[in-house]
């Protein structure tokens, strides 16, 4: 085999791929491992990618009173792909660890935004009411924990359901949620078999709907169940068809699904660095490509209004006057700057004010990683303000 074919690493199982250092190969080859549906684009018309590429490597930055550079930061940070776009222009198209412009990337809980764009379509179409119970398009929700719980409530993951988002534990609600989802084994014979089961479990309260803020990767997947009974279509074809297609796509992408065929809305999502550029693109012109509306311009100035009120305790060592909403996180209240992240170091950063986005892939040897976070954000924001 040749050097530069990208080989499935020794010693990698159905319990280890997403971790460090299998995931440097499984994230490229999700389709290898995971039963995954295909997100449709518009190969035929993809909406126009010119390049004017400049070599910022020496450029620097500071985090902390230290001094970076790009270059170091792309070299020492796990980097499979970093992608500029300022002005409709790429200005930077970095590809590393075997990575190319046709390779489809897991991005985690980028997948989230990319879900609730197309949400915003069924919004505005009227199918899709955020201040309705979430049991009025899935009455089996009253029988749990989200009884009285908005739609609303799931777009900010404000509810009060107690989910445990410890991804390194063996038996917390994300260790569930991998198996039901179909990416791990299930640890036992009492664990839900789907991601609907999963839901179905969760009955208790560690909060008043609406208190804070909490981040719960379920709450996506009870977004896209919602959508789903609404509109009568899959995930992977709401997505297809309000985003990928109309943004100009050019390459198809995959959701990860479950045994039922329920697609991860909340992590599943593999696409290539340049679509999830025009993705960021398309949202920093307030849902425009090339003339034509695709998501709701009403539905983007509604993400940017997430309370910072309700945005506390560790959630601000990285953004210290951040908020979330509509699956979004909002680097600073009162500023037109929306930061869609996953796991192991997925970053899509979108300035409307400044035409600017940034995608970052990587494979990070740890789920999080807050110092790491904090030194992107830096990076991209310095390659922003030389960009002007």
């Amino acid at each position: 085999m040749g050097e530069n074919e990208h080989q499935k690493p020794e010693g990698l199982t159905p319990e280890n791929w997403d971790r460090g250092p299998f995931n440097r190969w499984a994230f490229q080859h999700v389709a290898d491992l995971l039963k995954t549906v295909p997100v449709a684009g518009a190969p035929d018309a993809p909406s126009a990618l010119p390049r004017q590429i400049e070599d910022l490597s020496d450029l620097p930055f500071t985090l902390d009173g230290e001094r970076h550079t790009i270059g170091a930061w792309l070299a020492d940070s796990h980097t499979d792909g970093f992608l500029v776009i300022k002005g409709g222009t790429v200005r930077v198209e970095d590809y590393r660890n075997h990575m190319h412009e046709g390779s489809l990337h897991l991005v985690q809980s980028v997948s989230k935004s990319v879900s609730a764009a197309a949400a915003g379509a069924l919004v505005e179409a009227g199918l899709l009411d955020p201040d309705a119970p979430v049991s009025a398009y899935v009455p089996e929700l009253e029988a749990t924990a989200y009884r009285g719980a908005r739609l609303r409530h799931v777009l900010d993951m404000t509810s009060g359901v107690f989910f445990d988002e410890t991804y390194t534990a063996t038996d917390s609600h994300c260790a569930w949620l991998d198996a039901a989802a179909g990416w791990k084994p299930a640890g036992g014979a009492h664990w839900p078999k789907t991601v609907f089961d999963l839901i179905l479990s969760l009955d208790r309260l560690e909060m008043p709907h609406g208190a804070a803020f909490r981040y719960r990767s379920i709450e996506t997947d009870v977004l896209a169940l919602c959508m789903e009974r609404a509109s009568g279509l899959s995930l992977a074809d709401l997505v297809s068809r309000h985003v990928w297609q109309p943004m100009g796509a050019e390459s198809e992408a995959r959701f990860t699904v479950d045994p039922s065929g329920f697609a991860a809305g909340d992590g599943g999502f593999n696409a290539t660095l340049r679509d999830l550029g025009r993705f960021g693109q398309m949202i920093a012109r307030r849902g425009r490509v090339e003339g034509r509306q695709v998501v709701p311009e009403a539905w983007i100035a509604d993400c940017l209004k997430g309370d910072p009120a309700l945005f506390a305790g560790d959630y601000r060592h990285v953004l210290p006057k951040g908020a979330y909403r509509d699956q979004f996180w909002i680097e600073e209240a009162g500023r037109p700057i929306l930061i869609c992240r996953g796991v192991f170091g997925q970053i899509l950063y979108i300035d409307m004010e400044s035409d600017f986005t940034a995608v970052k892939l990587s494979t990070w040897p740890d789920f999080v990683n807050p110092e790491g976070t904090r030194r992107a954000l830096a990076a991209i924001r310095a390659i922003r303000d030389h960009l002007g």
